[in-house]
């Protein structure tokens, strides 16, 4: 009898295990395909989307409401085809104000840094971010922003490249102009009042204070003298024409924060 058990447990457990090997190759496969680009659980897939569309809804909600956004030409961030943002930076909270006033899924380059634990790096890619490595000319982060540019998505880009202590522009960048004429994606400038204020660098949370943006008109892509192709020389005198108009748009917004009186932009207007 004992005998018999043991021939009968032995293909028993064999066959057991095999079938928990198969299962688990069935689990991994499963896995592979909806954590695929495009799958149903990636970063750029339905679970991706949903979690851009909440934290866009937060933002609305908390945001806009706790800093009594007041704005003006946010409208021209709403166009559709290939756009590059442009905002003056001041604070962590002016990428997700951006980002806030428009329908796109605004794509954004973010420090390497930011993209760590994985689950971390997952939301960011969710919300439109992909990283760039800081300090250096990280080339396959300019084109892949290039590439989002031509497939007619609206990125956004700090010209300034780091956050800066006052409401005085500091050094432009050719960046913006670069990915501007190669794309051929219009420029929106973009003024930030009271960000600097609410969350300075270094603070871990955020104060409620008046925050205000004013979106100038779109500037075109740097060409050259015939309407050709744009040289060095032609992209920094265009690069002095983004900081004149970044000038312009944060007297601006710092104006419009200042105003006594004036209450912060209808939600109705806001929420496109």
């Amino acid at each position: 009898m004992s005998g018999y058990r043991r021939n009968f447990s032995e293909p028993g457990r064999r066959a057991t295990a095999e079938k928990r090997q198969n299962h688990g190759v069935d689990i991994g496969k499963r896995l592979r395909h909806v954590t695929r680009p495009g799958g149903l659980l990636a970063d750029d897939g339905l679970a991706g989307l949903l979690a851009w569309r909440a934290a866009r809804g937060l933002i609305r909600i908390l945001l806009f409401r706790i800093f009594r956004l007041r704005a003006t030409g946010f409208e021209r961030l709403r166009a559709d085809g290939p756009l590059i943002y442009a905002p003056v930076h001041r604070s962590h909270l002016d990428g997700p104000f951006i980002g806030g006033l428009t329908h796109h899924r605004v794509r954004y380059l973010g420090k390497e840094e930011l993209f760590q634990p994985k689950p971390l790096g997952w939301f960011m890619r969710s919300i439109g971010t992909f990283p760039v490595r800081r300090g250096e000319a990280d080339l396959d982060a300019m084109r892949a922003a290039l590439g989002l540019l031509k497939g007619g998505e609206a990125m956004l880009v700090f010209p300034e490249g780091t956050r800066q202590p006052s409401d005085d522009i500091g050094p432009v960048f050719d960046g913006t102009a670069w990915l501007a004429a190669k794309s051929g994606a219009p420029v929106l400038p973009v003024g930030i009042a009271g960000t600097r204020e609410a969350m300075p660098s270094g603070a871990k949370f955020p104060k409620r204070t008046q925050v205000a943006i004013v979106v100038g008109e779109p500037l075109a892509p740097p060409t050259g003298p015939d309407g050709g192709r744009a040289r060095r020389p032609d992209m920094t005198a265009w690069t002095a024409t983004l900081r004149d108009a970044l000038e312009g748009c944060q007297q601006r917004a710092r104006a419009l924060a200042n105003e006594p009186g004036r209450a912060r932009t209808p939600m109705r207007d806001l929420v496109p």
